[in-house]
């Protein structure tokens, strides 16, 4: 994809390198369906362009703070869900990208935002970083498996039931992360990760991903629309905001 379709994503090319910026800063770069279909479409066409590493990372105050709720409550609860199954579309596409993928976060990261991150293979934050994920909070069960996998089922359960919002210490200590560096470090940091990713061939490095990333994206699916289906959507993500 050679040009941009909105200015709520930003894309540079730097060789085989793709780097897309989440430009909402108003809105913390919380994910609208807008960006959400930028996203889907960019990393589509990445993996017919000659990509080998994604570079995702925010502008503005922080990576992103998750779904966007703004103007939920003149939306049917089928239109909301349909939003739900278009994000988790989307971070599966991440999860099992054929090329390396880099999260670069920084500041307050929540829900879908955090799930984003998680998907990425090289996850780095600055000293900055929180990150939350309220979704079980009103009933949506998204990025959960993933999370689980990074971190172990213990901490992922602790850290979700008891809705911890974790720094990067924590982060780095369960794996959630796989690495902390200031945002002066960060061109380094897609330097060193553009390099590793380039090491083995296009036909080694998406056989390496790809048994590499247990695929679970139909049970994933499953639990997200079952969960999000369940009448009251509305009433319950009220009951979160207030």
């Amino acid at each position: 994809m050679s040009e941009a379709f909105t200015d709520e994503l930003l894309a540079e090319r730097q060789g085989s390198t793709l780097i897309l910026t989440l430009n909402r800063p108003d809105k913390r770069n919380a994910l609208s369906s807008i960006l959400v279909e930028a996203l889907l479409a960019y990393i589509s066409a990445a993996s017919t362009e000659g990509v080998r590493l994604l570079v995702l990372q925010g502008n503005g105050s922080n990576f992103s703070a998750g779904f966007d709720f703004g103007g939920f409550e003149v939306l049917s609860e089928a239109d909301i869900v349909l939003r739900f199954i278009r994000i988790e579309q989307l971070l599966q596409a991440v999860y099992h990208a054929p090329f390396d993928t880099l999260a670069l976060a920084h500041g307050k990261n929540f829900g879908a935002g955090v799930d984003l991150i998680c998907s990425c293979s090289r996850r780095v934050a600055n000293e900055t970083a929180t990150f939350k994920m309220p979704g079980l909070s009103f009933g949506i069960v998204l990025g959960t498996r993933r999370y689980a996998s990074r971190v172990g089922h213990s901490i992922a359960r602790r850290v979700l039931q008891e809705g911890i919002t974790f720094e990067v210490s924590m982060g780095e200590a369960s794996g959630f992360l796989t690495a902390q560096a200031s945002k002066q470090e960060w061109p380094s940091v897609i330097e060193f990760s553009s390099q590793a990713a380039t090491r083995l061939s296009v036909t080694a490095s998406s056989r390496l991903y790809g048994v590499t990333a247990v695929d679970t994206r139909s049970q994933d699916m499953a639990d997200l629309v079952e969960s999000a289906s369940l009448p009251g959507l509305k009433e319950r993500i009220r009951a979160y905001r207030k």
